[in-house]
C-alpha cells in the first residue's frame, strides 16, 4: 500500500484527499484526463470519461502515462479492470482515420476516405443507420469513400457510438495573406508558443488557457503561422473591437486589413471579425449572413470563447471541416453538455495549462476566493418558503440582506478597481445607486460601454456595476476585486469567466479578491456550490465567511 492522496475506484471515480501533502502533484497528473464532479472541503471526486481520455490522447498523452499517474498517486491497488478499460478506451482513438488520397489520372485530384487498421471496426460502424448514408463506395476491406461535405457529421456520429475518428485529411491553405507578429519589446510567453505549436501540429482543435493568460495572442500566433485570410468569431461587438486593437498592436496587420462584421458594420476584409449573434440572425427562417463563411477562401477560422458557441454555429462548422479551426476558451465545460460536438467539429484539446501553473509563473494574479453567506430576514424567508420553485432563485439572489455586505466590501476595498457583477437588472440598478457607481447592462450602447470601460482602465472610475455582458472577452487589466451578487443559476463556466475578470497580473503583484455573496439555506447556496466546481478543479479554494464576520 502506497500513502498516495488518491483512491481509484472501479466505477471510474477518483477520490482526492485535498489536505494530503502530495495532493497538488496528483491533481496535476490527473487533470489532463479526469473531470472534477464534486469539490467539498476534504475529498474531491473526479470521474474518468471516454471523452476525457480521447481528449488526452489527442493532446499527446498515451495510456501508459494515464496508468502511471493512477498507479503513482493511488493509496490502494488500482482495480485491474479499470486499467484495462483505460487502455482499451484510449486505443479506440485513431483506429479509424479520415484521410485524403490522391487520384491517379483524375481531374478531381483527391478524395476523402475513412480508413481503419481493424476491419471489424469498419464493418461495425458501417452498419449503423446514421453512418451508412454518410459514406459512399467501399474501396477495399479497410477503406470506404466519404463525401467531403459529410466530414463533420461523420465525425459527430462516430463519436456518439464510441469510435472517434482521427482527422488526418488535412486542410486547404486558403487565400494567402502576409501576417507576422511584431515582437518588439515583447515576446510570446513560453506556454503561448507551446499552445500555438500544439494547435499547428494538430491542424485543428482547442487551446484551453485561464482568463487573463493572453488567449488573443495565441490566436495572433496561429494567424502568423497560417499566413492566410482569417475569420474570427467572437461573443460581442466590444470583444470584436478589442481583438482588432490587439491585432493592430501585436501584428503587421493594418486597420484597413481588418474588418468588423457585426450588427453595426458589415466589412469583409482579409481578416474579418464577426459576432456569433450576427451569424445566427435569422430572416424569414433562414440565416441571413451565412454567406460570410464562404465570402473568402479562409485559411483559418478562430472561435473565441468556444464554450459559448451557439448551437447553429456547430451546424455551420460541420461544413468548414476543410479549413483550419482554432477554438479558444478558459474552460471546456459547457452547461448544455455539448463538449462532444466541440471535440468532433472544432477539434480535440491541443493544449491545456492549469491555472495554478500560470499563476506560479507570475502571468496571472493569485486570487483569494471568499463565499460570504447572508441569512434571509424572517419576512423574506417566509416569502421564499411559499414561492413557486422557478421564483426561488431570484428571491434568494436579490435579497436585501446582500446590500449592506456589498457596501461593506466596497468600503474595505475603497480605491481599488472593483467590479460588482450580477444577473438581475433591478438589483444591479439598486446597487449602483447605493454605491454611487455607473452600471453596464445589455441595454448600454456599445459606445457608452467602451467609454465606461476606458474610464475604469484609466482609474477615473474605481467601481463598475455590470450585468453578464461583462462575463467574457472584456479586457479590464486593472480590476482587482470582483463581488458576485447573482448569476446564471449553477453555471460553472460563468464562475470561471467572472474570476477571470480579476486575474490579469497587477503591476504591484497584489492578490486579486473574488467574493460571491450567497443566501444560506436556499437554492442560491446550492447553485453556488455547483458553480465553484470548475475552479476547485483548477486548485482554487473558497473560504466561507459569515456576513457578520466580515
Amino acid at each position: 500500500m502506497n500513502d498516495g492522496p488518491l483512491i481509484v475506484q472501479s466505477d471510474k471515480t477518483l477520490l482526492l484527499e485535498v489536505d494530503h501533502p502530495n495532493a497538488e502533484a496528483a491533481r496535476r497528473a490527473i487533470a489532463p484526463f479526469a473531470e472534477l464532479e464534486r469539490a467539498p472541503e476534504h475529498v474531491h471526486t473526479y470521474r474518468i470519461t471516454p471523452l476525457g481520455l480521447w481528449n488526452a490522447r489527442a493532446a499527446g498523452h498515451d495510456a501508459e502515462q494515464v496508468v502511471d499517474a493512477l498507479m503513482t498517486h493511488s493509496r490502494y491497488a488500482v482495480p485491474n479492470a479499470l486499467l484495462v478499460d483505460v487502455a482499451d478506451t484510449m486505443d479506440r482513438y485513431g483506429r479509424l482515420t479520415l484521410e485524403k488520397e490522391g487520384l491517379a489520372e483524375s481531374a478531381e485530384g483527391t478524395r476523402l476516405v475513412l480508413r481503419t487498421t481493424d476491419r471489424p471496426v469498419l464493418e461495425e460502424v458501417l452498419r449503423h443507420k446514421k453512418i451508412k448514408p454518410l459514406t459512399g463506395e467501399r474501396l477495399d476491406d479497410l477503406a470506404v469513400l466519404v463525401h467531403p461535405s459529410e466530414r463533420g457529421t461523420l465525425k459527430q456520429e462516430l463519436l456518439k457510438i464510441g469510435w472517434p475518428a482521427e482527422d488526418l485529411a488535412g486542410y486547404v491553405d486558403g487565400e494567402a495573406h502576409p501576417i507576422e507578429l511584431q515582437q518588439d519589446g515583447w515576446h510570446l510567453r513560453p506556454y503561448q508558443q507551446h499552445a500555438v505549436d500544439g494547435f499547428w501540429h494538430g491542424g485543428s482543435g482547442v487551446v484551453v488557457l485561464p482568463c487573463g493568460a493572453g488567449k488573443t495572442l495565441v490566436g495572433a500566433g496561429a494567424m502568423a503561422a497560417a499566413k492566410a485570410t482569417t475569420l474570427i468569431l467572437v461573443t460581442n461587438t466590444v470583444s470584436a473591437r478589442q481583438w482588432k486593437d490587439e491585432l493592430i498592436k501585436r501584428t503587421t496587420l493594418t486597420e484597413d486589413e481588418i474588418g468588423e462584421y457585426s450588427g453595426a458594420r458589415k466589412e469583409i476584409r482579409p481578416v474579418t471579425i464577426a459576432t456569433y449573434q450576427v451569424l445566427t440572425t435569422k430572416r424569414k427562417g433562414a440565416y441571413a449572413h451565412l454567406d460570410l463563411l464562404d465570402a473568402r477562401d479562409w485559411g483559418l477560422v478562430v472561435y473565441d470563447e468556444v464554450h459559448l458557441l451557439p448551437a447553429p454555429i456547430f451546424r455551420m462548422t460541420a461544413d468548414l471541416q476543410a479549413r483550419r479551426r482554432l477554438g479558444l476558451t478558459a474552460t471546456l465545460v459547457r452547461e448544455d453538455g455539448r463538449e462532444a460536438d466541440v471535440f468532433s467539429l472544432i477539434g480535440p484539446k491541443r493544449f491545456d495549462a492549469p491555472w495554478k501553473d500560470i499563476e506560479a509563473q507570475g502571468y496571472i494574479a493569485p486570487a483569494d476566493c471568499v463565499e460570504v453567506r447572508v441569512s434571509l430576514p424572517d419576512g423574506q424567508r417566509m416569502a421564499y418558503a411559499v414561492s413557486e420553485p422557478e421564483e426561488r432563485y431570484r428571491l434568494a439572489s436579490c435579497s436585501d440582506a446582500k446590500l449592506p455586505v456589498i457596501e461593506k466590501l466596497a468600503q474595505q476595498h475603497a480605491g481599488e478597481p472593483t467590479l460588482v457583477i450580477g444577473q438581475y437588472l433591478d438589483q444591479l440598478h439598486e446597487v449602483a445607486e447605493r454605491l454611487g457607481a455607473e452600471v453596464i447592462t445589455g441595454e448600454t450602447t456599445v459606445k457608452e460601454r467602451q467609454r465606461l470601460y476606458d474610464a475604469f482602465r484609466t482609474g477615473d472610475l474605481t467601481t463598475l456595476v455590470v450585468s453578464k455582458v461583462a462575463n467574457f472577452s472584456i479586457d479590464l487589466p486593472e480590476a482587482s476585486v470582483a463581488v458576485q451578487i447573482s448569476g446564471t443559476f449553477g453555471s460553472r463556466q460563468e464562475e470561471a469567466q467572472r474570476l477571470g475578470r480579476v486575474l490579469r497580473p497587477k503591476g504591484d503583484g497584489r492578490t486579486a479578491h473574488f467574493y460571491t455573496i450567497v443566501s444560506r439555506d436556499t437554492v442560491d447556496a446550492d447553485f453556488a456550490a455547483h458553480r465553484q466546481r470548475f475552479l476547485a478543479e483548477q486548485g482554487y479554494a473558497y473560504r466561507i465567511v459569515d456576513a457578520d464576520d466580515l
